[in-house]
């Protein structure tokens, strides 16, 4: 039996390994690695942009910078700056180290072990935007007018320094009232008016979005918690203002460096939720819930049901939300090339759609990087509309791996955290019922489960009492009976 959080460890090992991911380093890429010792310097392509008053938000944990925000007045709106870590100044196309990440093509981030694409010296240090550091970037300028539209934008490479390393849940709690001036925040004059202008032009953004169509998903995720190697809890994730600031600023870089690549005639890799064809199904459920939906897919309409189920039960919501989710479909990366009409992103209501804002942890990302830099006349090796095309089935393939692998070890996770209440009855509510059995989320702590014994009748939303039957830490099973005959009460 697994007793500790270090078992999980070799779980994880072991899952990449049987998804075809490769969890250590080979030999070529750690010899590298040691020839590799300072950070990036001044290039001659590069603008000094070292005096704005950059900043990163980030988790709690997070050590892997790839970006830091900045915005400024202008008439008529908000310029929003995005810098955007410079790997590919260290790590150049097919050295070692880069066909490790391009192997892997993402980091694979387990409960308590993260398998990062780049070696820690590189992801946590000398290619990541640290606090107090100078470092190369590509830097997205994009300004946003009062009604969230992005007018107009360059790109660049820039030298940037980043005044202070901050916190989702610090600076969330803080704009949104609930908390002090963040102390690295109040250290730094016109920090803080500065991220209280980022957070306007963030709003300007998402309410443009969900104006035009994107979708208000929520999906349930809990955190492990460890203490002295053991898995002591899980804590439900939650988004505030300081997420929803970064969110929309990345987006609209992602939409900016799209768009340039385009407007050069550059091949990219775009990141694409194609129309879902299992639109029909979306209808069924909201028609069961008295809501009308067009029998042709509609983003817009879809996301003013969400918004009313939400309303209306917000604990029910995450699972209704992942039902969504599945029946959307998984994304997927294409090669777009120059004149070709862009598939788009249905779930973010975007035409122009790629990944760029993370190259530390998304070889997609890297990918973008290079190819930006050759309109820019910056030094780089591109690729090849072959080469893209093997990369885009590639890079879908490996990031669904890492899913399947991050997915099965937050399972085992919470099997190990239940594996000594065997017999204990818990509250909670069905998340799936199909053929394949049926599935109940509880409550304390956030876990979800299958129902083995008493499943019949049992229906998605119905709020149920379970006792634990059983678990399976290997293969993160969590087995359940209902309770009594009926069910406890209705959504």
């Amino acid at each position: 039996m697994l007793k500790n959080s270090f078992d999980l460890i070799e779980l994880a090992h072991q899952q990449m390994l049987m998804k075809g991911l490769q969890p250590d380093y080979p030999q070529a890429a750690l010899d590298q690695l040691a020839t590799i010792n300072r950070p990036a310097g001044m290039t001659p392509e590069a603008v000094d942009m070292r005096h704005f008053l950059w900043c990163s938000i980030d988790n709690d944990d997070s050590k892997d910078l790839d970006q830091l925000t900045y915005a400024e007045k202008t008439d008529g709106g908000i310029y929003i700056y995005i810098a955007i870590a410079d790997v590919d100044a260290l790590i150049h196309k097919d050295s070692p180290i880069d066909n490790h990440a391009k192997a892997n093509t993402t980091s694979v981030y387990t409960p308590n072990k993260i398998f990062p694409m780049l070696p820690e010296k590189l992801s946590t240090d000398l290619t990541s935007l640290n606090d107090g550091q100078d470092r190369l970037a590509i830097v997205v300028r994009a300004k946003v007018t009062p009604e969230g539209v992005v007018d107009g934008s360059n790109i660049s490479q820039a030298f940037v320094h980043n005044f202070a390393q901050l916190t989702y849940s610090a600076v969330g709690a803080w704009l949104e009232g609930n908390g002090p001036v963040p102390p690295k925040v109040a250290a730094v004059p016109g920090l803080a008016e500065n991220l209280q202008l980022q957070e306007q032009a963030a709003e300007q953004l998402r309410q443009h979005r969900f104006a035009i169509g994107a979708l208000s998903l929520e999906t349930p995720e809990a955190i492990p918690l460890f203490s002295g190697g053991r898995i002591v809890g899980l804590e439900p994730a939650t988004q505030n203002k300081a997420h929803h600031l970064i969110e929309n600023f990345m987006i609209a870089a992602n939409q900016v460096i799209a768009r340039y690549l385009a407007n050069k005639k550059i091949p990219s890799l775009r990141r694409v939720v194609r129309v879902p064809k299992r639109w029909d199904k979306i209808v069924e459920i909201a028609q069961e819930k008295g809501f009308a939906l067009p029998q042709n897919p509609d983003s817009k309409a879809l996301d003013e049901f969400l918004i009313k189920m939400k309303e209306e039960d917000p604990v029910a919501f995450p699972d209704l939300s992942l039902s969504i989710v599945k029946l959307l479909g998984s994304g997927e990366y294409v090669v777009e090339k120059p004149g070709e009409a862009p598939i788009g992103h249905f779930g973010l209501a975007l035409r122009d759609y790629t990944h760029s804002t993370a190259p530390n942890r998304r070889y997609p990302d890297l990918i973008t990087q290079r190819q930006i830099k050759g309109p820019l006349g910056i030094p780089t090796v591109q690729y090849s509309n072959n080469e893209l095309e093997k990369l885009a089935y590639h890079c879908t393939i490996q990031e669904d791996a890492a899913d399947k692998v991050q997915r099965v070890t937050r399972k085992s996770a919470a099997a190990l955290l239940l594996q000594d209440q065997i017999g204990k009855t818990y509250q909670g509510i069905i998340s799936g019922a199909s053929d394949k059995g049926t599935w109940v989320r509880i409550f304390h702590p956030a876990v979800e489960g299958k129902i083995v014994q008493g499943a019949q009748g049992l229906d998605v939303n119905d709020r149920v009492t379970v006792k634990l039957l059983s678990t399976n830490v290997p293969e993160g099973f969590i087995d359940f009976a209902l309770v009594g005959a009926q069910v406890a009460s209705k959504a």
